[in-house]
């Protein structure tokens, strides 16, 4: 079966599972190429888009625009090829990639300094947690949490659920939740990583976590043909794990997070010593 990745949280990535994807870091115009990339993703994987099994879109969290552009993309494709639809959101696989890392996995060597990364297996006392992140602009950053609690399997447990938050908010809310585990579990180390978009522009905040070790702008999809797979294999478990059955669609709806802008307008001004108008009678307004 062939998978088809369209992924639009930061600039965009498109590509066919197995081969290299088609990226765009320019957030400016990544919409506007989209279907040459994904034309482009096609003809290296030497395919029509007729013979797609599988859509993945990442749906977030990431700001409005971008990212419906490429759900309703993936959408369109789906319906008009029968292909399997699944969403995935954009911050798990960065865990599953620093994951691999801790293990200096070869793959993604290029990516990481390994001298700088530690090793953790079932012998080491040390937990890992990721805090993973993506630039939602306006000095702000989504991210979530999470801490590989079991060297041994590749689940990790959600500590801080998806939100968005200012970079010194977050390394507040970061620092107490390492505290506490650490206060839970005397004896235990604990190693910080922070991957994803913006991780390195507010690198600074970082500092009052305290146990960082790595701080990196690398996510999942940027580690090319290896990290497009990462990124489908854990849609795919997830809809395994959801239930669905084999040829039936995953969550696509979109991550935002953001609240809106707009808000409830105040009542009408009144004048000339008249009340408001609040409703209507028959089509007439009353006061």
């Amino acid at each position: 079966m062939h998978t088809l990745v369209i992924d639009t949280s930061f600039g965009s990535t498109v590509g066919v599972v197995g081969y290299e994807p088609v990226i765009e870091h320019d957030s400016r115009t990544h919409v506007e190429r989209l279907r040459d990339d994904i034309a482009a993703a096609c003809a290296r994987a030497g395919i029509a888009p007729h013979e797609l099994g599988r859509i993945v879109t990442g749906i977030g969290p990431a700001p409005f625009t971008g990212l419906r552009a490429g759900i309703v993309t993936a959408k369109a494709i789906a319906y008009a090829t029968g292909a399997q639809l699944l969403g995935q959101d954009d911050l798990t696989p960065n865990v599953a990639l620093m994951h691999a890392v801790h293990r200096h996995d070869a793959r993604f060597a290029q990516w990481f300094d390994y001298g700088d990364v530690s090793v953790m297996n079932a012998d080491t006392n040390t937990v890992n947690f990721t805090l993973s992140v993506n630039d939602a602009r306006r000095k702000q950053l989504y991210f979530a949490l999470y801490a590989d609690l079991d060297p041994q399997g590749d689940d990790p447990t959600t500590i801080i659920d998806m939100d968005i938050d200012a970079p010194v908010h977050i390394a507040e809310r970061v620092r107490q939740c390492v505290d506490d585990h650490l206060e839970r579990h005397p004896g235990i180390n604990a190693v910080v990583d922070v991957i994803g978009h913006g991780a390195c522009t507010y690198a600074s905040a970082w500092d009052a976590i305290g146990h960082v070790e790595t701080v990196s702008d690398t996510a999942a999809l940027d580690t090319g043909v290896h990290g497009l797979a990462l990124f489908a294999h854990i849609a795919e478990r997830q809809c395994e794990a959801d239930g669905n059955a084999e040829d039936g669609d995953g969550n696509v709806e979109p991550l935002y997070l953001r609240r809106p802008d707009v808000s409830v307008p105040n009542p009408l001004k009144h004048v000339l010593n008249h009340d408001p108008v609040r409703e209507r009678d028959n089509g007439k307004a009353v006061s």
